[in-house]
């Protein structure tokens, strides 16, 4: 496993990791809010990597990344992270992974730099807007309980919601281990980026009817952070989009049932 640190939207330093071949065709993996690169581990560490090049990065405030306190409300800044990202490690047209906030951040990358330098985007329990009612109406009513504990100062609170996030986030049960890295990489991300990622309001549904690259839509059959109705809502806009609803899955699919989620992927990279 490699570790790279690259420089982003406005010098911003990323912590990034890779794995795999590194001839294969390059996948990014974008995490969730309040996540971090480790979230993928069944992906890094899965046969994936005897034929891609995989990587994934830490967002801003994430993680091993900077935390400032700013720079979280311009759209360019982060798609300048993807940007960086996929111009250092020189990735040849890589197919973009986002899980649940992650597809906002890819959506950011396609709105100011196009798709010539994609190959495909995966959509993996992903919403594409935020700061409406109908952004919020696809999200489920558990998870919105949660968002004062998130950007509470209090670490008894916030720890509170973070545990009751993570326990959300997945059908299966954790072991105490996985449990406790989980809400360990949950906890290193600062109230103030929590509150800043939640305070954007913008809306990526013109983006969709327009994409050319080919999508990869992926969603557990049991995700309890956000509704299925986000395919028929905002997802249904995308022209060349292939479903992949995972049984015995949460909100992370890829987590549950690693070895399905994998697969949609395998085949998807088949296609392009």
């Amino acid at each position: 496993m490699k570790h790279h640190m690259v420089t982003g939207g406005g010098g911003i330093r990323l912590h990034l990791v890779e794995t795999g071949n590194p001839s294969g065709r390059p996948i990014v993996f974008i995490h969730g809010f309040s996540q971090c690169s480790l979230a993928w581990a069944r992906q890094m560490n899965s046969g994936l990597a005897d034929t891609f090049r995989l990587v994934a990065m830490d967002m801003r405030g994430h993680g091993l990344s900077d935390k400032p306190r700013e720079s979280y409300g311009d759209s360019k800044l982060w798609a300048d992270d993807v940007h960086a990202v996929v111009q250092t490690l020189q990735l040849d047209r890589p197919v973009l992974c986002g899980w649940s906030y992650g597809p906002l951040v890819m959506l950011d990358y396609v709105r100011h730099y196009g798709e010539d330098g994609i190959r495909g985007l995966n959509f993996v329990g992903g919403v594409t807007k935020l700061g409406s009612d109908e952004a919020a109406s696809v999200l489920t009513a558990d998870f919105l309980k949660l968002l004062p504990g998130f950007f509470a100062t209090d670490a008894q609170e916030s720890v509170g919601a973070l545990d009751s996030l993570v326990r959300m986030c997945f059908a299966s049960e954790l072991t105490a281990e996985e449990r406790y890295l989980m809400l360990g990489f949950n906890v290193c991300v600062p109230p103030h980026v929590r509150q800043a990622l939640f305070s954007r309001s913008f809306d990526n549904d013109d983006l969709l009817p327009k994409l050319r690259t080919p999508v990869l839509i992926t969603q557990g059959v049991a995700d309890a952070v956000v509704k299925r109705t986000v395919i028929d809502q905002q997802m249904a806009r995308i022209p060349r989009a292939t479903i992949r609803m995972i049984a015995n899955a949460g909100h992370g699919c890829f987590w549950d049932a690693a070895t399905a989620y994998n697969q949609c992927l395998q085949d998807f990279m088949a296609t392009l």
